[in-house]
């Protein structure tokens, strides 16, 4: 199978490290491409950039329609998501919604783990669209920027178990999700240093991917997922027709 993986920013240290973990959780049989587009905002953290990243997104997926078996949105916002699985048959998966159904079914709520402060309501609606408001134990934040995360992860780790220890301590988070696609691979340290799992969204919704196409599943085509109604795009390019 064919997956690809979009990082909707263009910080392209970070697409280095996602493609790292996809790497590493992929099966050896599957073909995997990671990429970022060449424009739009460097990170995402609101919704200002990822309105303006979700464009962007769309076209990743259009430009080259048919060539893949299933798309992944790296960013804990998912930008996109819903636009996108309206122009594709093959599933598309984002991250934020593949780790919190991952962690539903290995425990009874969780915390996540994410950037700076004005991320924090964004993320508690993203939960209860999802369905799973009930379950979220607590939203924590390292107050690093997403680039701040990229160029030192060292520093990131820290503040993540620091802020993954509040959880679990304080909040009685029973699993732990990384709100951000940058905290790729730090899954591992942070689970063994404090006892509960925790769930990599990159890793997740690759696996999550892997498992639908191996089911044979695509995108339900009956109505809300349904390709866009035919339309004049005026002033736009072409590459926005589905």
């Amino acid at each position: 199978m064919r997956i690809k993986v979009i990082n909707p920013n263009t910080l392209e240290l970070m697409t280095v490290g996602i493609n790292e973990t996809v790497k590493m959780v992929a099966r050896s049989d599957t073909e995997f491409v990671t990429v970022n587009p060449p424009k739009g905002p460097v990170s995402i953290e609101g919704m200002y950039d990822g309105y303006l990243a979700a464009t962007h997104v769309i076209k990743e997926v259009l430009q080259e329609k048919g060539k893949f078996d299933a798309y992944v949105i790296a960013c804990y916002g998912d930008p996109g998501l819903d636009a996108v699985r309206e122009i594709s048959e093959v599933p598309v998966i984002g991250i934020c919604e593949a780790s919190l159904h991952i962690a539903s079914l290995l425990a009874p709520n969780f915390s996540i783990i994410s950037v700076i402060p004005r991320v924090i309501i964004p993320l508690q609606q993203l939960v209860a669209k999802y369905g799973l408001a009930q379950r979220l134990a607590s939203i924590r934040v390292t107050n690093l920027s997403v680039e701040e995360f990229a160029q030192d992860l060292a520093a990131g780790q820290k503040a993540l178990l620091d802020e993954g220890r509040k959880a679990v301590m304080e909040d009685r988070a029973e699993s732990l999700l990384l709100g951000c696609a940058g905290m790729a691979g730090l899954d591992q340290v942070m689970e063994k240093e404090l006892g509960v799992p925790v769930i990599d969204g990159v890793a997740a919704a690759v696996k999550l991917a892997e498992a639908l196409v191996d089911l044979g599943k695509r995108t339900s085509k009956i109505n809300t997922y349904k390709y866009p109604e035919k339309k004049e795009f005026k002033g736009m390019e072409e590459i926005f027709q589905p």
